[in-house]
């Protein structure tokens, strides 16, 4: 059987090859880097040797990690909810640990994933599980470096996965840039789960915007705009960013208001 590679800096795993891939699209992308050591990769089994999953209460949810840190270094969420769990974005390492600990919480129903950085190793997760859905928006299609059966392209603004949860495409980082609202979560208040498509920066009073983070290009204000028209018609308390304790825990609407203003008033018209 031939490895499924993965790239070190950004942790998207690849199709089965012989041979480790040439580059990575994703990393010669301007909105991530190549290694300044070269194009690197490992594989799995490489990882399970030197890295652990570990899951714990993030605020209200369940967070996933990989420890010691690995590539961008996000940790995924797990909605549990009585309609069957969902993982929201991916981590790139999944070993016994962490499939016995979400079989302990119900399992997963469905993957789903905010843009390309956050693919990983998804579709390991998927067949862990019993092959079950990956939904990722149509319009980062070209980004996945490993096709299968289990990824559903939804398109348009908004797509249910339920009767309280919503996909939602702000674009902006990623032209699919999308944000999962759960109305159910934080008592009924709602909970905006929102990768780095809105970034709760360390003064967790606010949100920001990027088209490419490690390399500081700002997006421009209509993207912003657009951004904050696709959330406004939801209600929600508070917001998960993509890092462990980057949460806004409280009046996250008002928080991404302010932080629209706020940042239109600093990049201009």
């Amino acid at each position: 059987m031939m490895p499924n590679y993965i790239c070190t800096t950004c942790g998207t795993q690849y199709a089965d090859s012989a041979r480790e891939p040439g580059q990575c699209p994703i990393c010669q992308d301007e909105r991530q880097f190549v290694n300044w050591a070269g194009q690197q990769w490992t594989t799995l089994e490489q990882l399970r040797r030197q890295h652990r999953t570990i899951i714990k209460p993030e605020s209200e949810l369940t967070g996933v990690g990989v420890e010691p840190s690995f590539a961008i270094g996000q940790r995924a969420l797990l909605v549990r909810r009585p309609a069957g769990n969902i993982l929201w974005d991916c981590v790139s390492l999944i070993d016994d640990g962490a499939v016995r600990a979400i079989e302990g919480f119900g399992g997963l129903a469905m993957i789903a994933i905010s843009h390309p950085h956050y693919y990983t190793s998804m579709v390991e997760w998927s067949r862990a599980f019993g092959n079950i859905p990956i939904y990722l928006h149509a319009a980062d299609r070209r980004w996945v470096m490993r096709p299968d059966p289990a990824v559903i392209f939804w398109e348009g603004e908004r797509s249910s996965l339920g009767e309280d949860v919503t996909l939602v495409r702000c674009g902006g980082h990623f032209s699919g840039g999308t944000v999962l609202h759960w109305a159910g979560g934080c008592g009924g208040r709602g909970v905006l789960l929102a990768g780095d498509i809105l970034q709760v920066v360390p003064d967790r009073r606010y949100v920001s915007f990027m088209y490419s983070y490690p390399n500081l290009i700002p997006l421009p204000a209509p993207a912003v705009r657009r951004i904050a028209q696709s959330v406004e018609p939801f209600a929600f308390e508070q917001i998960y960013g993509a890092w462990w304790d980057r949460n806004v825990v409280d009046g996250a609407k008002a928080a991404v208001a302010r932080s629209v203003e706020r940042y239109i008033r600093a990049v201009g018209e």
